[in-house]
């Protein structure tokens, strides 16, 4: 992953921004040496967002299951009768 530190962000953003659009690769953005940002592609952004949704998703399916807060395939039609009329 490329790095760069914040002041070469402050002169060359409109070169980075290409850069990062043509590459797609995420730079790393440091600030005294120190991890302060990642520059993503914006489509790349909107896919990991998307996929962190689904992950959520699973991991409350998971624990609904550890918690013991499920139904068999009859008590769903159930329920879904009430919302689907």
């Amino acid at each position: 992953m490329r790095t760069e530190v914040v002041t070469t962000l402050k002169r060359q953003a409109t070169k980075l921004l290409a850069d990062l659009h043509e590459s797609k690769e995420p730079i790393l953005i440091t600030e005294h040496g120190q991890p302060s940002a990642y520059l993503v592609d914006v489509a790349d952004y909107e896919l990991m967002v998307d996929r962190m949704k689904i992950l959520e998703g699973i991991a409350k399916g998971e624990q609904a299951i550890r918690d013991g807060r499920t139904m068999d395939m009859e008590q769903a039609k159930e329920k879904m009768a009430k919302w689907l009329k």
